[in-house]
């Protein structure tokens, strides 16, 4: 079990690995803020089952639930809010007269 655990969480290292190079050489901050995003939500929930399977313990799998569940509800909304005001600052820059 500890294995397979490990070798889940050496899983979600690559995803991270992957979505750090996205972010070092994606042309915009609203693309580099989804690949973190996306990359992030998936890489911590397959790490969180990665411990989970290699703990199996009850008490850390609805906790490792927990925390997934947290994750999959806060993540997409915070992403969406800060890419939403990032689209109204570069209108409001627009309107102003300044543009990059």
């Amino acid at each position: 079990m500890i294995i397979g655990g490990v070798l889940i969480c050496l899983m979600a290292l690559v995803i991270l690995l992957i979505a750090a190079i996205g972010v070092v050489r994606l042309p915009d901050a609203l693309a580099r803020q989804h690949a973190a995003t996306k990359a992030a939500t998936l890489a911590v929930s397959i790490f969180a089952i990665g411990i989970g399977i290699a703990v199996w313990n009850a008490q850390w799998t609805w906790k490792l639930a927990l925390v997934i569940a947290i994750l999959l509800l806060t993540m997409p909304l915070a992403s969406h809010a800060l890419a939403r005001a990032g689209v109204d600052e570069l209108e409001r820059r627009s309107d102003d007269g300044f543009t990059e």
